[in-house]
């Protein structure tokens, strides 16, 4: 299993919220479990945004007041009765805590203190931090809910909470009977896994992997012909990672998987799929590319039983297939994916 101060970083550069890791404390207990990491790292960047005031907007509203504020609604104020109360209604717009952000914080909170696993004394700080949210409306969470969420410069301090409380939303599991929620542990789903080890691979070389372009590439078959139709059901290519600068590109594919290796008939080889799509990647920049470049290609996954540190050279290409520790010091994380960098 993975340390769960590894974990965190993980998440951090995923998410490329490095410039949070005021909350990394919370990963420093060894004992500490993922449900209680993010529910801890949650319930701190709550507190945090309250101390330092919750995001507000402007929100459309129409009720009946005293008086006249805003638009008037001349015909429901009169289908009401209510000008012989004095009353008119009125829409208006009101500067407000009851934004989608901080509906989708307080419900998250809500489903943690219905979770049976987490341990006494985090649940209380839980409880005090939700009934600091008073001002806000409570919400069911969806997904829908979830494809609500604008940001802009003014809350984009929220991303990594919100990418926080969409994790907890996939991996709470509610019980229709008791209303009761279980955490399903997201290191163990490998479709989940895949994606983030991917994303954080990303994000690590875009911010530590200096003299480089870095980002996930689009490609085009090369020197290809057919009709139209033909042509538009050919597959996509996408890398999960290219590296560029003058004269030399990486292409990097990250694979989250329990084996590194396969095994047909008593042989034990490189997986076929995941190295012909890389060198699928590499021919088809080379053709693109109209000047000289070294063009080559990574293969990396976490290691799981057996260490890899193969170097071949393919078609005037270098193909490396390396596994990476995940298990180890952090520091040794990042000495050994910054080795992995061409000199």
């Amino acid at each position: 299993m993975i340390p769960i101060q590894n974990v965190y970083y993980l998440l951090l550069y995923a998410w490329d919220a490095l410039e949070q890791n005021d909350t990394e404390d919370i990963a420093a207990d060894p004992q500490t479990q993922v449900l209680e990491l993010l529910a801890g790292v949650l319930n701190q960047g709550v507190d945090r945004l309250l101390r330092q005031g919750l995001h507000r907007e402007y929100l459309s509203r129409q009720e009946a007041i005293p008086g006249v504020c805003g638009k008037l609604n001349v015909s429901a104020t009169i289908k009401a009765d209510l000008l012989r109360r004095a009353q008119t209604i009125c829409e208006f717009d009101e500067f407000s805590y009851d934004i989608i952000q901080n509906r989708i914080l307080k419900a998250t909170l809500r489903n943690l203190l219905h979770t049976s696993s987490l341990e006494a004394k985090l649940r209380e700080l839980l409880r005090a931090t939700w009934h600091r949210l008073h001002e806000v409306a409570e919400i069911t969470l969806t997904d829908r809910t979830f494809q609500r969420i604008r940001f802009h410069r003014n809350n984009r301090h929220y991303c990594f909470l919100l990418d926080v409380c969409h994790l907890l939303h996939d991996f709470l599991i509610p019980n229709e009977r008791t209303g009761q929620f279980t955490f399903r542990n997201f290191l163990r789903d490998e479709r989940r896994m895949r994606a983030l080890f991917e994303r954080f691979i990303r994000n690590f070389y875009r911010r530590h992997a200096e003299g480089y372009d870095v980002e996930a590439e689009s490609l085009r078959w090369k020197d290809s012909s057919g009709s139209t139709q033909d042509l538009a059901v050919l597959p996509g290519m996408r890398t999960d990672v290219t590296l560029r600068r003058p004269g030399h590109v990486l292409i990097i594919d990250a694979k989250y998987y329990r084996q590194a290796l396969q095994e047909y008939r008593g042989n034990v080889t490189v997986r076929s799929a995941h190295l012909y799509q890389l060198f699928a990647y590499l021919k088809n920049i080379t053709i693109a590319t109209d000047r000289p470049t070294e063009v080559e290609g990574l293969l990396i996954y976490p290691l799981t039983t057996r260490r890899l540190d193969l170097d071949y050279r393919i078609h005037g290409h270098r193909i490396r297939v390396n596994t990476l520790n995940l298990k180890q010091d952090w520091d040794r994380i990042h000495a050994d994916l910054m080795a992995l960098l061409p000199t």
